[in-house]
């Protein structure tokens, strides 16, 4: 185990659902830092085409939520590649608009199985290599959703609420091998999952280059400085 309680800018970190969007940017913004970066989404070409080519730093590796063994796949690949794992990045989001009166069962595994316990099974199989080195850190993408309810989207406002419970969790459970766990909880992001909305102009939603900033920095925090959660807002809101 290194002493060290911070990520060296060589560091590896896992990306989940980093082929678009917020995950693009991650993934992009990451590597500009210097950390080498291990790349996971349903369609390996999306990653080729939004990361150009890999090479020695950067691994793409298919990754289905809805495949669990994918998961396993993905990080024995990306200990096989790099030897060591110092972050994931649990990224890879659904944003199915289930209601209360929606009887739709369907969706609502869709929406626990990807946004709930795809990160439970990618943090499960990460920590041994997390906690190994002493300085580990996980960033779960949740949502503004998953701290207050603006909108009758149950299925998806669960499901986020659900994902800070892992993240603390996982505070707690990991906290003395060095691990550190943040949730961030954004409000409306300038991606596709966001263009449903006429609430915000998409010039000042979050951009996802700012949101992947953020996570980059998060990253490089050493262990005595943990930040639980990260709540980000396009527009004034009470929190309280």
């Amino acid at each position: 185990m290194t002493t060290s309680n911070r990520i060296g800018q060589d560091g590896v970190v896992l990306v989940s659902g980093a082929n678009k969007g917020i995950g693009r940017a991650i993934a992009a913004r990451l590597r500009n830092d210097g950390f080498r970066i291990s790349l996971g989404a349903r369609n390996i070409k999306a990653l080729e085409e939004a990361h150009g080519p890999a090479d020695d730093a950067v691994l793409f590796s298919h990754f289905d939520a809805f495949e669990p063994d994918s998961a396993a796949q993905w990080v024995d690949a990306t200990i096989a590649k790099f030897g060591q794992i110092d972050a994931l990045v649990n990224n890879a989001g659904l944003g199915e608009q289930v209601t209360i009166m929606d009887d739709n069962d369907a969706a609502l595994d869709r929406l626990w199985q990807v946004n709930v316990k795809a990160p439970l099974r990618l943090t499960r199989l990460c920590l041994p290599y997390l906690e190994a080195c002493g300085h580990g850190r996980i960033v779960n993408i949740a949502s503004l959703s998953g701290k207050r309810v603006r909108n009758a989207f149950v299925g998806y406002n669960m499901t986020k609420f659900a994902l800070m419970g892992l993240t603390h969790t996982t505070r707690h459970v990991a906290w003395e091998k060095g691990v550190r766990a943040t949730a961030v909880c954004p409000s409306f992001v300038r991606t596709e999952m966001s263009a449903y909305t006429g609430k915000v102009a998409p010039d000042d939603m979050i951009q996802p280059e700012t949101l992947a900033e953020l996570v980059s920095t998060l990253i490089q925090l050493p262990n005595n400085a943990a930040m639980a959660e990260m709540l980000l807002n396009c527009r004034l809101e009470d929190m309280l």
